[in-house]
């Protein structure tokens, strides 16, 4: 065993006991960082505009600021990017994270230096959670790689400027950088495909021990490796252990990822955002994700049907409950205050809080009143493709067709077979039966003849990799989003396939 396998284990076991007090105390480890955080930014713009001296509870910081997304605290925002300080938090960013963004195009959110060392950690901790809990740290001695965008950076306002994943790059512990693949200069190639090449050729002959990324991206760096060995990842890298990764739901792509390393190994997902790492599995088999509550994020969490009303209930972390979907809401040492990140999550202990991620709260489907969620077309798939074995999916996508004709309108579903069904309206007619038993609003429109069964639209190898790549978003952070509203991802990808 190496040096670094050798020193991580006492290094995990002073982390775990380190964690314990905040875990066996969350209410007042999140009281303490409330309050942290108001005294901190009471004579920042922000905190002399929403009267911070004077908050003293919950309830006064309810009061006192809104929950707001990206376009709600723009104004904010865009002093910042024109470099004046203490407008959010004391000082100036330390960097700003660039993101796509809806309707506000690309969003530049701050991690200041207060904040960085929640990305940094957080990671960090993942792993060393993973050793203390299984005494495997051999991996640590290998190549590491993490796919991750370009960690060029650039000024905006005086300020450093990149992707998160670039960002992060330049705070991976020296310790660890001598392992790190792929190299600086391949790193900054933007072009995903010319990368992904690069990738491989600095790659194909080293003892690659921990891979990490977005799932469908990191089937992508598999693919080419059989494509130019005709090997399967375990036979090219016959020390691969772990795999890390976050942004998306693993179990669609679980079945043909572990086909292509040709076993299984071990997972760790993480939730990461521009806006702060919230949490990661600390335990193997159990899919719920540990919630930092000591990490400079303090958290509210809105019912899900509750979200567009114009007083929302708001609850802090004693007051959650099992199964139920919120909204997640953040106040943190980056200068977010009631920020809402996007995502719904949902409970699955209390003791400790873990959580696990259910959706985006503005991806969904309610043409017709459904409601339908990330999670219930993701957990319709995962049980379909349980009943037809011989499917490999490579990725999918939801959006309604509304119809002027009574009855005809419907949920069309694009997927991207790397295997496709056997019988493919069997399998359609499943998806359909397993949605209707998720989702009971759909059961309803089914059973009523307002919607017809679900139209299953096969889509040819590549299909999703060409309209990423004509969007500009091949590769990276960049996540195909699992269902929308509107028919405009549908009608891009229908118009690639069509061409």
């Amino acid at each position: 065993m190496g040096v670094k396998a050798l020193l991580s284990r006492p290094l995990a076991a002073y982390v775990h006991r380190k964690h314990q007090s905040w875990i066996e105390n969350p209410v007042e480890a999140q009281q303490a960082t409330f309050k942290k955080l108001l005294h901190t930014a009471q004579h920042t713009r922000f905190g002399r505009d929403h009267g911070f001296p004077a908050i003293a509870s919950h309830a006064d910081f309810v009061k006192a600021v809104p929950v707001r997304d990206y376009e709600g605290l723009a104004s904010y925002f865009k002093l910042v990017k024109e470099g004046e300080q203490d407008v959010l938090w004391p000082g100036k960013p330390l960097y700003l994270a660039k993101t796509s963004g809806t309707t506000s195009g690309t969003k530049y959110i701050p991690i200041t230096r207060d904040s960085i060392p929640n990305h940094i950690n957080g990671a960090r901790d993942a792993l060393l959670a993973y050793v203390y809990e299984t005494g495997r740290s051999a991996f640590l001695d290998g190549k590491l790689i993490f796919l991750s965008g370009s960690p060029e950076l650039e000024q905006v306002g005086g300020i450093n400027t990149g992707r998160l994943s670039g960002i992060a790059n330049h705070h991976v512990p020296g310790y660890l950088r001598t392992n790190q693949l792929p190299s600086y200069e391949t790193n900054c190639i933007e072009d995903w495909e010319a990368k992904l090449d690069q990738i491989i050729e600095e790659t194909i002959d080293q003892d690659m021990t921990l891979i990490s990324g977005i799932p469908p991206w990191v089937q992508m760096y598999f693919d080419k490796l059989k494509q130019q060995t005709g090997k399967l990842v375990k036979d090219i890298f016959p020390n691969f252990q772990l795999f890390v990764y976050g942004g998306v739901n693993f179990e669609p792509y679980r079945k043909k990822l572990f086909e292509s390393i040709g076993k299984e190994v071990d997972s760790i997902e993480l939730f990461p955002a521009s806006e702060g790492f919230f949490a990661y599995q600390d335990k193997q088999g159990d899919s719920g994700l540990l919630l930092l509550l000591d990490a400079g994020i303090f958290y509210e969490f809105i019912p899900v049907d509750e979200f567009f009303d114009d007083n929302p209930t708001r609850l802090t972390i004693g007051e959650v409950e099992l199964g139920v979907n919120y909204a997640l809401v953040i106040s943190s040492n980056a200068g977010l205050w009631g920020y809402s990140i996007g995502d719904t999550v949902r409970f699955t202990s209390l003791k400790p809080y873990k959580l696990v991620v259910s959706g985006r709260i503005k991806h969904f489907i309610s043409a017709f009143g459904e409601h339908v969620i990330g999670e219930e077309v993701e957990k319709a798939m995962q049980q379909t493709m349980q009943l037809f074995p011989e499917v490999e999916l490579t990725e999918f996508t939801v959006a309604p067709y509304v119809s002027q004709d009574q009855g005809q309108s419907y949920h069309e579903w694009l997927v991207e077979f790397a295997r496709p069904p056997a019988k493919l309206a069997a399998f359609a007619a499943e998806l359909d039966t397993q949605l209707r038993r998720y989702n009971s609003y759909y059961d309803d429109l089914i059973a009523g003849n307002i919607l017809q069964p679900l139209k299953l639209t096969p889509l040819p190898k590549g299909a999703f990799q060409h309209y990423m790549k004509s969007q500009g978003k091949l590769g990276g952070q960049n996540k195909v989003p699992r269902l929308s509203n509107d028919r405009q991802l549908a009608s891009g990808l229908l118009a690639i396939t069509n061409s």
